[in-house]
């Protein structure tokens, strides 16, 4: 389901309304004191927030009506624990909460699944480096985030790996020039190497320099395994002619790569 079609859980994006500032301020103390009609109000005017936050989340293959509903849920939130005597915008406090509420989502919902008490002690690590950072005015170290928390560094290192989400090959990375550079354009891969490359052209040109018969021996002996009695069997020869072959044939293989 596309996250840019018009209706998402029966609700018509395109009709949506926008809140004003003004607006808010005035509808926060009565959301704040209960009041439902105020809050399905403010809730439905910052709905057009939710849509622009899934909108980061178009490349993950997830339904669209499940991440306007989760990001709905974060938007709440962000309504019941704003404080407004802070000199903050609503957004600004909200879409960090919409984005911790998918992510979470997309976390426990993960084909790759993750252990309860690994979770838990990867979300303690995240409250404790968040402490740390503002206590000390940088990112902790790995070692020091272990140390506040009284467990072996490594126990921390897994945990908060293991909540990473998977990354896809193709998903860009940057862009230059208008071209986008994905995730596999910066992987090496060492079997895929220029070396392996040239090296198998090689081989196929001094593969095409053998005979029949000894192409067919090396494919028998070293690409479906097979020992030098079945492949004399087969061929109609002695072993010990397969073996002076073979022999033969390796050795023009060396000359030529």
């Amino acid at each position: 389901m596309p996250i840019n079609k018009v209706e998402i859980c029966g609700v018509d994006t395109s009709s949506l309304p926008v809140l004003t500032n003004e607006r808010m301020r005035e509808l926060f103390p009565l959301v704040h004191g209960g009041n439902r009609a105020a809050r399905e109000e403010f809730i439905r005017g910052n709905l057009r927030l939710v849509l622009s936050v899934i909108q980061r989340f178009s490349n993950r293959g997830e339904n669209a009506d499940d991440l306007f509903q989760v990001g709905c849920i974060g938007l709440m939130k962000a309504l019941d624990n704003f404080d407004v005597t802070q000199n903050v915008r609503f957004s600004t406090y909200a879409v960090p909460m919409i984005i911790g509420e998918i992510r979470r989502y997309l976390r426990d919902n993960n084909p790759i699944r993750v252990s309860r008490s690994l979770r838990d002690t990867a979300y303690k690590a995240l409250r404790a480096r968040e402490s740390l950072t503002i206590r000390t005015g940088r990112e902790p170290t790995m070692t020091e985030l272990a140390a506040s928390m009284e467990i072996p560094r490594e126990e921390v290192v897994f945990a908060l790996e293991a909540i990473q989400d998977p990354v896809s090959l193709f998903e860009p990375v940057m862009g230059e020039g208008g071209d986008a550079v994905c995730v596999m354009d910066q992987v090496k891969d060492e079997k895929e190497s220029d070396a392996a490359w040239l090296e198998g052209i090689a081989l196929k040109e001094a593969m095409n320099r053998l005979t029949d018969r000894e192409r067919k021996i090396l494919r028998m002996r070293f690409y479906e395994g097979r020992t030098q009695m079945e492949v004399a069997g087969e061929i109609g020869i002695s072993q010990a002619q397969v073996s002076r072959l073979e022999k033969n044939a390796l050795g023009h293989l060396r000359k030529y790569v």
